[in-house]
């Protein structure tokens, strides 16, 4: 395999497979966060607005949101489950995408049942991609490859491009044209990643294969037993998914409670022109594409400095940033009490704390899976990693409807306490954390050498 994947044909020093990918997962993005921007907004619009919505409650809605994305990312354990166990993660991506251009097609029906069955359509296609794309991306690197953090930065860059153009295009046609015209453009955007996943296919030899057939190699690998360093490593892996629900627990605020926040209290006059509430969506995508390579660039001259670069120690200090971005929040909630509205500037600091957060925690957390995971559990843990991401998500859903009682600022700042507060602990529990990944992220192998147990497939 090694062989395989030194031979992979490159474009500006990483495999074209990465490029492959990064397109499919920006499409898929656009699609995905384009409805994701309008969807809250639909179901709160009144049912004879001359945009009709829902006519749902904030507390209904959001209660929808949380399940809904929480179910979205759920599903990747049994998507990464059916590419380990059945067909690989190269048909799991192509059946999921196809099945999420199904349901954002469903999604522009204007009647009740086609919106229920294409939320449960795109559920069930994300559960199939999500996971395994990301293993795919992976895959594309040799174990103790430097360039792997920054092939998931790239990847990571393009899922934003994505959800930064759905954001302004989708949401601009869904609030001013029409709801259902913004999930049929949701639609589009998924048909074209999967015309280029299928052209791409020649790049992706060498990753995403089903390997459980009885001629594989491997395959005796995956029937071994976990060793003492794999289930230490497991552990941590499942510490870190913890962190994982905390992070998007709070930063998924974005697209429920502080997507209405903007919508209800915010001053959104610019000039003459009234900012569309779903592009606020657009400012955390804009600054990961302006500010990804950076905050990198930064981390990996840390780390060649000699200094603290853990994955743990990122997601720590990404939790932590990405907390003390609700302290604008709470201003923000402040100015509203006093002048019954509050200014634009205040959501875009907020998501600029939260965008530099999550560069700091997010693509590194796809790499450590990818590195600590066992073979023969390369999906299903990538699997979890959303999992743990959906729970995050209802997580956030749960704390949008408790503001309706509680009120936005005190929500605002309970985040901001109990993020910080969780990120010093780990700092706090670092040393033995990392003792329990056994050298994972500073093993560099030779073309000969195999690492037992987290080489992914």
């Amino acid at each position: 395999m090694s062989k395989t994947l030194d031979n992979q044909p490159q474009l500006w020093g990483h495999p074209i497979g990465l490029y492959v990918l990064f397109f499919t997962e920006m499409w898929e993005r656009f699609s995905y966060y384009g409805m994701r921007a309008i969807l809250v907004l639909y179901i709160t619009a009144k049912t004879l607005d001359e945009n009709p919505g829902m006519g749902w409650t904030d507390p209904e809605a959001l209660a929808l949101y949380g399940w809904y994305t929480m179910l979205v990312y759920v599903a990747s354990i049994p998507g990464g489950l059916i590419a380990d166990k059945l067909i690989g993660q190269k048909k799991a991506v192509l059946y999921g995408g196809w099945t999420l251009v199904i349901g954002h097609t469903v999604l522009a029906i204007t009647q009740d049942w086609a919106f229920y069955t294409g939320l449960a359509l795109i559920i069930a296609g994300v559960g199939m991609l999500k996971p395994n794309i990301s293993t795919m991306v992976g895959g594309l690197y040799k174990q103790g490859d430097e360039r792997r953090d920054k092939g998931f930065t790239i990847f990571y860059i393009g899922i934003n491009i994505g959800a930064f153009l759905s954001s302004l295009i989708v949401g601009y046609v869904g609030e001013t044209i029409g709801w259902h015209y913004g999930f049929g453009l949701a639609g589009i955007g998924m048909l074209l990643g999967m015309l280029v996943y299928q052209w791409g296919q020649k790049y992706l030899l060498p990753v995403g294969n089903f390997i459980g057939d009885m001629d594989n190699p491997d395959r005796s690998a995956k029937d071994k037993p976990l060793t003492k360093i794999e289930k230490d490593r497991m552990l941590v892996m499942f510490l870190s998914f913890f962190l994982i629900i905390v992070f998007w627990g709070a930063f998924e605020q974005a697209g429920g409670l502080m997507n209405l926040y903007a919508n209800d209290k915010t001053d959104r006059m610019l000039g003459g022109f009234e900012v569309p509430a779903s592009w606020f969506q657009s400012v955390n995508a804009f600054f990961i594409i302006t500010l990804g390579t950076a905050v990198a660039a930064f981390w990996y001259k840390w780390k060649m400095k000699g200094r603290e670069g853990s994955s743990l120690f990122k997601m720590a200090i990404g939790i932590i940033i990405m907390g003390l971005g609700f302290m604008f929040m709470r201003f923000a909630s402040q100015e509203f009490e006093s002048t019954g509205s509050s200014a634009m500037y205040w959501l875009v600091l907020a998501y600029l704390f939260h965008t530099i957060g999550e560069l700091c925690a997010s693509p590194v957390a796809l790499s450590f899976i990818t590195k600590l995971a066992p073979v023969k559990y390369a999906s299903f843990m990538m699997g979890a990693y959303f999992a743990a991401t959906g729970f995050g998500n209802k997580l956030a859903g749960l704390l949008g409807e408790a503001a309706a009682d509680a009120g936005e600022k005190a929500i605002f700042t309970g985040i901001v306490v109990f993020t910080v507060a969780v990120g010093l602990i780990v700092l706090a529990l670092l040393k033995p954390l990392k003792r329990l990944t056994h050298g994972a992220e500073d093993l560099v192998l030779d073309d000969n050498d195999e690492a037992e147990g987290f080489e992914l497939a």
